[in-house]
């Protein structure tokens, strides 16, 4: 790789593991609304960080206000231990990339990725030198004369990823970027993302509601909900141990179980989670389990929901290989099982 890219990889991973950014109670109010609620976050230097939640959760306004672009209510940012709550967006070591591209129509690729080095007063050869370097990382260093009405969505995206990382920002924001793409793109440059994100060491903080870019990309996932981090963890952690009912409603499919419900099938009171893949179906009704009548069945290529009534109008849903539907039928009387590691109390 290039020398000066392999510069900022190495300080990068001299770096890693300690804190980039610090959010210390940071609160932000419209007027009568609280949008973020008292948040503590580290971000750590390297780390891919996805702050995930539902629209109006407060994860974009916590990501504006580490960009500078939204001042604090009350609490603490800091970078590198520095505090930064007073200062303007322009002085802080980050940028950000938004969903709408924000490029110049009339520039051509390489315009696109050297303007901001050419405000900066970077020399025109230093310039090229730096805006081609970036281009092949983001493999588009074939079409740096077009315009970007010449380009694909995908296409366009990278270039203004380009133009975010060339200045080599210690820290890139990323404001749901793959939103306008299609969902075969959508998915093509999750994994771009996050080759490009693992080859320049830059640390990333990409704000998305879209659960499968946050499982896919993440070091870690911040999870929001009315203003506040309800789980933070790596994805397997917020996957498959979600700390609330919330996590695990919203990241993924699952199974809530609570009152007399819950005490029926797990011997106590309390909220209960079950991940549709750890439900078994069995057609044999003398099986000891929860019996349950198929209510609809739900064709997802290589696998199936089964969604199923149990006793006191509930439901389950399970998750099966698609190639054994031919043995499922609506209105079929089943007998569902789990093992009993599988279901875990949540808050």
């Amino acid at each position: 790789m290039i020398a000066s890219i392999v510069e900022t990889v190495t300080l990068q991973q001299n770096s890693i593991g300690t804190i980039a950014i610090a959010l210390c109670d940071v609160r932000k109010t419209f007027g009568s609304v609280v949008a973020v609620d008292c948040v503590n976050l580290d971000v750590f230097n390297g780390e891919f960080l996805t702050l995930l939640g539902p629209s109006g959760s407060g994860k974009t306004t916590v990501l504006r206000m580490i960009a500078g672009f939204e001042p604090l209510t009350s609490g603490l940012i800091s970078f590198d231990g520095k505090d930064v709550t007073g200062v303007p967006a322009f002085e802080r070591d980050v940028n950000t990339v938004f969903q709408d591209y924000a490029l110049f129509p009339h520039m051509s690729v390489l315009e696109n990725v050297e303007y901001g080095l050419k405000v900066k007063g970077v020399s025109r050869d230093q310039r090229k030198n730096r805006a081609t370097e970036i281009l092949e990382v983001v493999k588009l260093i074939g079409f740096v004369d077009r315009k970007p009405n010449q380009l694909s969505g995908g296409q366009r995206q990278r270039v203004a990823l380009a133009r975010a990382l060339v200045n080599q920002p210690k820290v890139l924001l990323l404001d749901e970027p793959l939103g306008a793409l299609d969902l075969k793109l959508r998915e093509e440059m999750q994994v771009e993302l996050k080759s490009i994100q693992q080859r320049v060491g830059i640390t990333f903080v990409y704000v998305t509601h879209d659960q499968s870019e946050a499982l896919s990309m993440s070091d870690r996932v911040a999870v929001f909900n009315a203003g506040k981090i309800e789980q933070i963890g790596t994805p397997r952690e917020i996957y498959e141990h979600p700390a609330t009912s919330f996590v695990a409603s919203f990241v993924g499919v699952t199974n809530l179980f609570s009152g007399d419900r819950a005490h029926r099938l797990f011997g106590r009171y309390g909220t209960f989670t079950l991940r549709p893949e750890q439900v078994d179906i069995s057609f044999d009704l003398s099986q000891a389990g929860c019996n349950a009548t198929v209510t609809s069945i739900q064709y997802l290529g290589a696998e199936s929901r089964v969604q199923c009534a149990v006793e006191d109008n509930g439901t389950v849903i399970a998750t099966v290989p698609s190639e054994h539907l031919l043995q499922v039928n609506i209105g079929q009387n089943v007998v569902l099982t789990w093992k009993p590691e599988a279901a875990f109390e949540v808050d």
